[in-house]
């Protein structure tokens, strides 16, 4: 996959290095004298190139129209702003990613200003803080719908409500789905008959409201109360 990447600093430099790794293609854009020396002794040479990434035809000379992603993680909100309109909306790049650099700026990051997806670093912190305090052992493993939904996994604690209760007959929450179920080395499907165990890692995707509800089915019975 060819993704398009405009800001070579530690953001954009850690991505570019990541992509590589993982054999897709990609090029970044920079125009800062100093970051473009140091970003030439981390990247291929051919990967790097020179100009403001804010720019129709430094984006096209970089590939855009054949991109299938592309990031606009430089420093300043209002340049992502707009190579994000300009990915979206003047070449059709089918998915755009922005950073947000100062959280007051993330209700401009909209669909409507091209951004499928906005990383704000200081609020992914926050709910991450905010969901270890309110899930306790349950571990979030992948956002979905620009967060709106999660895959989460948890393991079943002893003495927790849902021990020795069949799927079918657990409070299961609206908007919750278990998908599957770790016991020991094997992978159980989960059906209305299955008996849920102590020890049982259940993977279950859900919204905000149903993980508080899961959690309390299947974690600490002092944090069930």
């Amino acid at each position: 996959m060819f993704v398009l990447i405009v800001g070579g600093g530690k953001v954009g430099s850690h991505l570019a290095n990541l992509l590589l790794k993982e054999g897709h293609q990609i090029k970044i854009i920079d125009d800062r004298p100093d970051v473009l020396e140091r970003i030439k002794e981390e990247l291929p040479k051919e990967t790097i190139i020179v100009g403001d990434g804010s720019s129709p035809a430094v984006l096209e000379a970089a590939g855009v129209r054949q991109a299938k992603v592309l990031a606009a993680v430089t420093g300043d909100d209002e340049a992502n702003l707009v190579i994000t309109t300009l990915a979206r909306f003047e070449f059709n790049v089918p998915r755009v990613i922005a950073r947000v650099n100062n959280p007051k700026n993330e209700w401009m990051f909209t669909q409507e200003m091209g951004v499928d997806v906005a990383l704000n670093q200081a609020g992914i912190l926050a709910r991450l803080i905010a969901e270890e305090m309110s899930l306790g052992d349950m571990m979030t493993m992948l956002k979905l719908r620009r967060g709106k939904y999660s895959l989460v996994e948890e393991k079943i604690y002893p003495g927790a409500k849902a021990i020795g209760v069949a799927i079918k007959d657990l409070s299961i929450p609206k908007n919750c789905t278990i998908s599957g179920i770790l016991r020991g080395s094997e992978m159980v499907l989960p059906r209305g008959i299955t008996i849920l165990e102590a020890g049982d890692e259940v993977l279950a995707l859900v919204d905000d409201d149903a993980a508080v509800e899961l959690a309390k089915l299947l974690g600490r019975p002092s944090e069930n109360k």
